[in-house]
């Protein structure tokens, strides 16, 4: 969906932008997650995996139904910005991406979520000192995607970091994941998605690896060994029977995504992000011309953008 933006100030049209965004990650899964869900039950032959899937299933709908977020832990918001490098609305995005937050808690409504470590002080707004988490990336162009992640609480606990000996190789990788996947259990909500990072150092691995929960399952990795190394690492943790909340099955895994970078020649970092069957994000495009569009399904159900 295209619209043109001419009869409100950019700032408060980019601001109902991203609150819709916001909204739109809360209430409706992305399509390929709730497809793998829709798969996960039709194969399951556990009757209480099959019996939680279908729970799982059911309260999507009721999600779209009543315009209710589909889980009541908000999460961490966290947006990640592809900025055209041409693009002279930036300014203006970052300002917008706060005010939304906020205006998201109020009105979706979404759990504040940002508390202060030292007084454990709730904001009430889930904005506070780097909330949301806002990571910019420079490309060409004169557009900006602006993408949205809800990740909550217990998926992020479950997230593991390791500083592997070199000589483990992808060996000590698929071992490390593999037991990252056994210590969470249950905790992370599965069926869970699994970020993947290998590389850098230890702040790259994990950035890398919660960055690669964005993908689409049905997009494939574009480096043949990070695919195959997905593929092996899905059986492998499939295998573990922890199934849907921990409760058995076929699947406890959805997917895995594989992430690198080039690592220094005694580091052998590894890093693995855990997304809940509930792993929730949206994306829009703002171009240089102030037009906004909505990259994800429904997006702009609830706007008003056809008025202008």
């Amino acid at each position: 969906m295209k619209v043109g933006i001419s009869m409100q100030s950019l700032s408060s049209v980019f601001e109902e932008a991203v609150f819709n965004l916001i909204k739109q990650a809360a209430i409706y899964l992305p399509d390929d997650v709730k497809t793998a869900l829709q798969i996960a039950y039709v194969k399951e032959t556990n009757p209480i995996a099959k019996t939680q899937l279908e729970a799982i299933l059911d309260n999507l709908e009721l999600a779209e139904i009543q315009q209710a977020p589909i889980c009541q832990d908000t999460g961490t918001i966290t947006f990640y910005i592809k900025a055209g490098t041409n693009c002279r609305n930036i300014p203006i995005i970052k300002n917008a991406l706060i005010s939304a937050a906020k205006k998201a808690t109020e009105h979706v409504p979404l759990r504040p979520n940002a508390v202060d470590p030292f007084t454990n002080q709730n904001s009430g707004d889930n904005v506070g000192r780097f909330v949301p988490q806002i990571h910019w990336e420079l490309v060409e162009g004169n557009c900006s995607e602006v993408t949205v992640m809800l990740k909550g609480g217990g998926s992020e606990n479950a997230c593991t970091l390791g500083m592997l000996n070199p000589g483990e190789g992808l060996t000590g990788l698929k071992r490390f994941v593999i037991d990252s996947v056994i210590r969470a259990g249950a905790q992370p909500c599965p069926p869970t998605i699994l970020g993947v990072a290998v590389g850098g150092g230890a702040d790259t691995a994990m950035f890398l690896a919660k960055k690669a929960l964005l993908r689409p399952l049905n997009e494939q990795n574009i480096n043949p060994q990070a695919a195959e190394l997905e593929k092996e690492l899905l059986e492998a943790t499939n295998m573990t029977g922890i199934g849907t909340m921990g409760l058995g099955g076929k699947t406890s895994v959805l997917g895995v995504h594989v992430d690198f970078a080039f690592r220094h020649p005694a580091s052998f970092p590894v890093a693995v992000a855990f997304g809940c069957w509930a792993t929730r994000r949206a994306c829009l495009k703002i171009c240089a011309n102030n037009t906004v569009e909505f990259l994800t399904k429904n997006a702009g159900r609830q706007n008003n953008y056809d008025k202008i």
